[in-house]
């Protein structure tokens, strides 16, 4: 099936690059392993422990694959396929898991739709509904991608909502995975390459970037998926959270772009508005 790259113009292109998504990066990863089939599969078979830097670099390197590589993001899509076909086994409870499990493989990737939502709400702009939909509508496009089956894609963002409220409620378990995750991170420094403005903004009022980051994850996480880990959030850590997503919304935007995006992010919208400029100018030379 072809499916349409992503370019210039969508939200996707404009949002899926910059560095302030490591924000939400940790509290994808802990939503991600409530689900028992990926909670098992990320126990066995991930090195989140051992390089947990590395293996962020390495799928945020291929979201921006999905986003920016083009003709090449539905390539990418199938590798990670077939990267995850062999993992499979049995839980610590009896159940088999397995990586391409339909519903397991469809949270993996719509849980990101929620998480963009809610960096928006906490450290940029919040999103209108009908940008919502919008960005609604291009995550099924990069499902398409990654091959998630059309059945467990919700058909709008209406249905999202419904599918995520009952996956919280009724799917996710508060899984030893996304307890290990949230313990291991405390330990973890800042994320090496940071570019220095960044680096800075990960620890303020002198805490360390272990206990920044598993401090803005508890933070970012649904109060329901709180309450499922029992977790503890107050009003004044709510209060410091948004003073620091406001810091970070207002530098945001004024960054250049190279320190902003990513640098598989940067390049490719380097190239495009080249490639747009060599064409107008082409166009007023015939």
């Amino acid at each position: 099936m072809d499916v349409e790259p992503f370019g210039p113009g969508s939200m996707h292109w404009d949002t899926a690059g910059e560095y302030r998504n490591l924000l939400v990066a940790g509290s994808a990863l802990v939503i991600q392993t409530m689900h028992p089939a990926v909670g098992a599969a990320v126990a066995e078979h991930s090195t989140y422990k051992d390089d947990p830097w590395g293996r962020l670099e390495r799928t945020l390197a291929s979201v921006q694959k999905w986003v920016y590589g083009g003709a090449d993001g539905p390539a990418e899509g199938r590798r990670l396929r077939e990267l995850h076909k062999p993992i499979s086994g049995v839980d610590e409870q009896g159940r088999h898991y397995h990586a391409l499990n339909g519903e397991a493989w469809a949270w993996v990737h719509l849980s990101l739709f929620e998480r963009f939502i809610t960096l928006n709400r906490y450290f940029g702009t919040p999103f209108t509904k009908d940008q919502e939909r919008r960005f609604y509508a291009e995550s099924r496009q990069l499902g398409a991608i990654l091959q998630v089956p059309e059945r467990e894609l919700p058909q709008d963002l209406e249905g999202f909502w419904r599918y995520f409220d009952d996956m919280v409620a009724h799917r996710l378990e508060a899984h030893p995975t996304a307890l290990d995750v949230l313990a291991v991170m405390r330990g973890t420094p800042a994320p090496p390459g940071l570019p220095a403005p960044l680096r800075r903004l990960w620890a303020p009022v002198g805490v360390g970037a272990g206990e920044f980051n598993h401090f803005v994850t508890i933070g970012t996480l649904p109060p329901a998926v709180r309450r499922k880990l029992g977790l503890r959030w107050t009003a004044r850590e709510e209060r410091r959270l948004r003073h620091i997503g406001h810091a970070v919304a207002m530098l945001t935007p004024r960054l250049p772009e190279r320190l902003r995006y990513m640098p598989i992010a940067y390049h490719a919208r380097k190239a495009a508005r080249n490639s747009r400029r060599l064409d107008r100018h082409q166009l007023r030379s015939a």
